[in-house]
């Protein structure tokens, strides 16, 4: 008999081995002065992107490896803590309020109600002196463009939309850098592009040696299953490193006043570092400085001496007033000294944007950028800091320079953009890429561009070789969604007006290629070519059921849900958290690097934000 108890136990025991069981850590964030839990703390597994937020009430819970050592805890007005793991499955941590100037700073339009104001100076008592003049403030100086959003429009009057691809990521690093400080972003800070384009995509590359690729996926819109939501993708050819060709970079650095701080200058430094060291013997490096002047730390030379380009990075100190003007001016012109003919000449600019000595006006630096990119060098803009981070002009800069907007708000970002993305960033495979769609309206009667407002473009645009569209970096993809209201279908946001007296409006399925929903047709130009190519696809209205779709038209769905969320949006209809949660759970797909994985954190963190009304 005890035989027979030994023989079941222990085959219950195997069945309830778990040898694949993932190992967790979990714990309580807590304020060192006044042991209340902190939300909205970012705990990282150090050495990996594997990181989590404490919910509303200080909770954390993280997956680990056998090899994982340390956590970071880390927030804005906290100092960071390290802790050893070693064998522990629960740590709870204390975290001391911070004093340092620039992690207090509250960004422009973020809601920060009094009652959080007065709790962190109870809390911290050393805020009240000196560093509470920072909440008499009425804001912050952070600026962003105005965003209008995209509405319907009916096909019959407005058969073509028009827009400049974006492959920029600087929003969703952005709008996670005011989650994890524990808010909402501002509602013009979310451009549902930039978002969706800040994570790659699986997509095959262009065959026959042409530089970009085109995909559609169709399905029904997640957030109103009556409509129809239609993804276009591009993908740029990958190059690898070794045969891209020869780079003539000028690295431009703001080091004003505005830039001293941990966050400012010297991530700067480490980012740039980084950059140094993917860099080989045939590419060339410059280094100009701006504060109150401009001046050229160090000329041009091969990327092989990244010992001397190091050093001159790690000189650099924070102090005076901002020339930005002269500083873009005095880089265009080393660049021009130095251009290689079949190279990638870049000037990757470095700053918050707050130029204050000389022209400064977003006007004033669209006329400058607009006659210094015909000389062939294209301009990449890296944002820095908080606070005083001048959005509208880095992006505008960046639009109009031929290049790349990128937020770095950590050192893992830094890695992104300079390491995994090196060739993306930096080595243009195809120049004013644009997109031109044409609906048929025997099959939509209404349709809707979600992201690219400041992109936009007029119809006439799309075969004028002289207005700009958007580049792409080898390896790049670039994802655009449009909301499309079926023929026939009842709907609220489509307005009506009466009939007009000189014309006919009416149009009959039967006249139309009735199979078809819309022709995409998008045009580029090679990187040393002045006239475009263009290629067009036709796309049948033949939805898929969404449980069909591809992984990446999911998860890329839930980033436009959140972000119409964030915004506020007038067009969210039936959008939700809970939804676009699990949608992206659901594709979250390999996620080598664990990019995805936080997104579906920071989406989790904004419905507690949006919950808790902040």
């Amino acid at each position: 008999m005890n035989t027979r108890i030994t023989a079941i136990l222990l085959l219950l025991s195997l069945f309830s081995f778990k040898p694949s069981q993932e190992l967790m850590v979990s714990g309580t964030v807590y304020n060192q002065e006044d042991q209340q839990a902190i939300a909205g703390v970012l705990v990282l597994i150090e050495g990996t992107n594997i990181r989590a937020l404490t919910d509303s009430k200080g909770r954390y819970k993280i997956k680990r490896s056998p090899q994982a050592q340390f956590l970071i805890f880390s927030k804005s007005g906290f100092e960071s803590l390290r802790m050893p793991i070693g064998t522990k499955e629960h740590i709870d941590v204390r975290l001391s309020p911070s004093l340092a100037l620039d992690e207090i700073v509250v960004a422009e339009h973020a809601h920060v109600k009094k009652r959080a104001v007065r709790t962190l100076l109870a809390a911290s008592p050393g805020l009240q002196g000196r560093h509470a003049f920072l909440f008499n403030h009425p804001s912050s100086t952070e600026d962003y463009q105005k965003i209008t959003e995209n509405g319907f429009l009916n096909p019959k009057k407005e058969p073509l939309s028009t827009f400049a691809v974006d492959v920029d990521g600087a929003s969703y690093s952005n709008v996670r850098r005011f989650i994890h400080m524990g808010q909402l972003p501002p509602k013009d800070a979310v451009r549902l592009e930039e978002m969706i384009n800040y994570f790659q995509y699986d997509l095959s590359g262009p065959r026959d040696n042409e530089p970009v690729a085109i995909h559609t996926e169709l399905s029904q819109a997640p957030w109103n299953p009556q409509h129809r939501l239609l993804r276009i993708a591009l993908k740029a050819k990958a190059i690898e490193v070794p045969k891209l060709p020869a780079a003539n970079f000028v690295f431009l650095i703001d080091v004003s006043g505005s830039m001293d701080g941990p966050n400012r200058l010297p991530l700067v430094k480490a980012s740039l570092k980084m950059l140094v060291d993917q860099l080989r013997a045939e590419d060339h490096v410059a280094l100009v400085t701006y504060a109150g002047t401009a001046q050229i730390k160090l000329e041009s030379i091969s990327g092989a001496e990244k010992t001397r380009i190091k050093n001159a990075i790690d000189e650099l100190e924070a102090g005076g007033s901002t020339a930005g003007e002269a500083g873009l001016k005095m880089a265009y012109r080393l660049a021009k000294e130095h251009f290689k003919k079949a190279g990638n000449n870049r000037i990757i600019l470095a700053s918050d944007g707050d130029f204050n000595v000389g022209p400064s006006s977003n006007e004033e630096m669209e006329s400058l950028i607009e006659k210094a990119q015909q000389s062939g060098v294209s301009l990449s803009v890296f944002g820095f800091g908080m606070g005083n981070l001048k959005d509208s002009k880095m992006e505008l800069l960046a639009n109009k320079g031929h290049g790349n907007y990128a937020y770095i708000d950590n050192i893992m970002e830094a890695k992104k953009s300079m390491i995994n993305e090196f060739g993306a960033s930096f080595f243009t495979i195809a120049k004013d890429v644009k997109m031109q769609v044409e609906f048929n309206p025997g099959t939509v009667r209404a349709y809707r561009l979600l992201g690219y407002e400041n992109r936009l473009l007029e119809q006439e645009d799309f075969n004028n070789d002289q207005k700009l569209g958007g580049d792409m970096g080898t390896g790049h993809t670039v994802t655009a969604f449009y909301e499309i209201v079926p023929y026939g279908t009842e709907e609220p946001y489509v307005g009506s007006v009466d009939p007009l007296k000189y014309q006919s409006e009416k149009v009959e399925k039967s006249t139309n290629i009735s199979n078809e929903l819309a022709t995409v047709k998008f045009r580029y130009k090679e990187p040393t070519e002045a006239k475009s190519k263009m290629k067009q696809v036709s796309i049948l209205d033949k939805p898929l059921s969404l449980t069909k779709t591809s992984d990446d038209f999911r998860f890329a769905s839930a980033i436009a849900e959140l972000g119409m969320l964030l915004r506020n949006s007038n067009f969210k209809q039936e959008a939700d958290y809970d939804a676009l949660i699990k949608r992206a759970k659901s594709a979250k797909g390999t996620d080598t690097e664990g990019y995805r994985a936080e997104f579906i954190q920071l989406a989790e963190s904004a419905k507690i934000l949006a919950k808790n009304g902040d």
